[in-house]
């Protein structure tokens, strides 16, 4: 498991590495749900996303050893990013698996934050087989994007921000509502923030919903495209269960067009840009599939990297 002094000492790790990201108001926000929200920004984090919190601690804390064998990861993009920046911050070679399908602004900021780019095919091949083959004949740490401690620790310091700056605020939260793939940023979140943590998935990946509702991981059963490509997971991890399980996590899911809504309603009303998985706890929000009339709510927005052509299609939508 995770602790909170886990979370404590990758904040330590990643002091003068990561961004602090702000929380920000929106009265029209506020109108619409009916509560205070706050948001916390991670699309204004480094690589555009809160993955490299995570990745940088990982790569921090191998040893010398470790580092000169290089690093493997697998990701369609936001942990492709972090960890290339991550190993090139602290001058270890990495190389990065990513599906042929993978939105073109994240493989060319992998590329250009000097990793090495392998594709796979998403529909027929393993990212985790294909990641184990290549580190085999390096002998390089395949470094996953949340099936590790530091990995988990790493995402919580958003949480522990959180909880420092409402603290700084004068302000008690209810809630929060966090963006979920395989439960990484979920889980350090809740354990960072001590906040209850509702997950939000996409329609059709809401796997973390399910195995959080029966009390048993399963995995997603029919997978399908989204335009969430940030979380297009099969299946969560005992560590990310276990995490959330045992802080009495919920979760729910939204469809493609409400992620895009928000994308709409993140560029139009907040001034920022979104992508649609970064994006899915606030269309949980503005719908209204998570009730925070009269409550006090954090809702993070956790990545940024999307093509232009989505970004496009979510305006219109």
């Amino acid at each position: 498991m995770v602790s909170i002094d886990d979370v404590r000492t990758a904040a330590v790790r990643l002091h003068g590495v990561t961004v602090r990201t702000p929380l920000l108001r929106a009265d029209a926000l506020d109108a619409i749900c009916g509560g205070q929200i706050w948001l916390k920004p991670e699309c204004l984090q480094r690589t555009g996303s809160f993955k490299i919190r995570g990745a940088y601690n990982r790569l921090a804390a191998m040893t010398a050893a470790e580092r000169a064998r290089g690093v493997v990861a697998f990701s369609s993009g936001n942990h492709a990013q972090g960890v290339a920046l991550a190993a090139r911050l602290l001058g270890i070679d990495a190389t990065i698996v990513m599906p042929s399908d993978a939105p073109a602004v994240k493989v060319d900021a992998t590329r250009d934050y000097g990793a090495d780019v392998v594709f796979y095919d998403r529909s027929t091949e393993d990212r985790a087989a294909v990641a184990a083959r290549l580190a085999a004949v390096t002998g390089a740490t395949v470094v996953p994007s949340y099936d590790d401690p530091h990995i988990v620790a790493g995402q919580g310091t958003a949480g522990l921000e959180v909880g420092e700056q409402l603290a700084a605020a004068g302000v008690v939260a209810d809630l929060a509502l966090v963006c979920c793939g395989g439960g990484g940023l979920a889980s350090g979140f809740a354990v960072g923030s001590g906040l209850p943590v509702i997950t939000v998935e996409p329609t059709g990946y809401d796997d973390v919903a399910r195995s959080l509702s029966g009390g048993a991981i399963v995995p997603v059963d029919s997978p399908r495209a989204t335009i969430c490509d940030a979380l297009q997971t099969l299946v969560t991890v005992p560590l990310t269960f276990d995490i959330l399980r045992d802080h009495g996590t919920t979760g729910v899911a939204v469809t493609d067009a409400e992620a895009a809504q928000a994308v709409g309603f993140a560029f139009r009303t907040l001034k920022l840009v979104v992508e649609p998985g970064g994006a899915v706890a606030l269309a949980a929000a503005l719908t209204g599939r998570v009730d925070l009339r009269g409550k006090t709510a954090v809702v993070v927005l956790s990545g940024g990297n999307v093509d232009a052509d989505i970004f496009a299609h979510c305006l219109a939508a």
